[in-house]
């Protein structure tokens, strides 16, 4: 649906990125109250009610936002480019993670690692079906393996977000192996 597609599109500027478009406050985890969250939505001619964004949290592809327990606060669940101190469980990976990019910046990416860029953390899949999806959102997939067991042995922290998404500061170009 078109409109879910601009709504998500919405939600992930104003949650990750720019809460301030929208006249929202996110707190130290990112959270913010749903209630303005709707009400921004519908100010700027997007019909939107509890219904429709219960939909969007649920029916993500990339399961992109999460609601409170209480389903009174939204949030977005990684991602970030303004400051927020995700409270995601450290967590060992397993020997192998994965990344998808494109051939344009793997010289670069093999030169450099992995970085955040505009995010807080580097985004890693749990396997190679994940990856692809990710990378051929830009263009032809290359799929990445990720020595995750021996970068946390290198003193490297991974996080585990609760769509199954690994977070790490920076991938070194000794830990990464391109499988396509």
């Amino acid at each position: 649906m078109a409109n879910d597609i601009r709504l998500s599109k919405t939600l992930s500027l104003w949650l990750g990125h720019k809460p301030e478009a929208a006249g929202l406050t996110l707190d130290a985890q990112g959270w913010t109250d749903v209630d303005p969250v709707l009400a921004a939505l519908v100010h700027n001619g997007m019909a939107c009610d509890w219904q429709d964004l219960l939909r969007i949290v649920d029916e993500s592809d990339k399961q992109r936002f999460e609601l409170s327990s209480d389903a009174a606060r939204i949030r977005a669940r990684q991602g970030h480019s303004v400051t927020v101190e995700l409270d995601w469980p450290r967590t060992s990976p397993p020997d192998l993670l994965y990344h998808g990019t494109v051939a344009s910046v793997l010289p670069a990416i093999l030169a450099e690692g992995l970085k955040p860029m505009r995010r807080h953390h580097v985004h890693l899949s749990p396997d190679v079906e994940t990856a692809t999806k990710v990378g051929a959102r830009r263009g032809a997939p290359v799929i990445l393996a990720i020595r995750a067991t021996a970068l946390e042995q290198d003193g490297h922290a991974f996080f585990l977000t609760s769509n199954q998404v690994w977070l790490t500061e920076h991938v070194p170009p000794e830990f990464i192996e391109r499988l396509s």
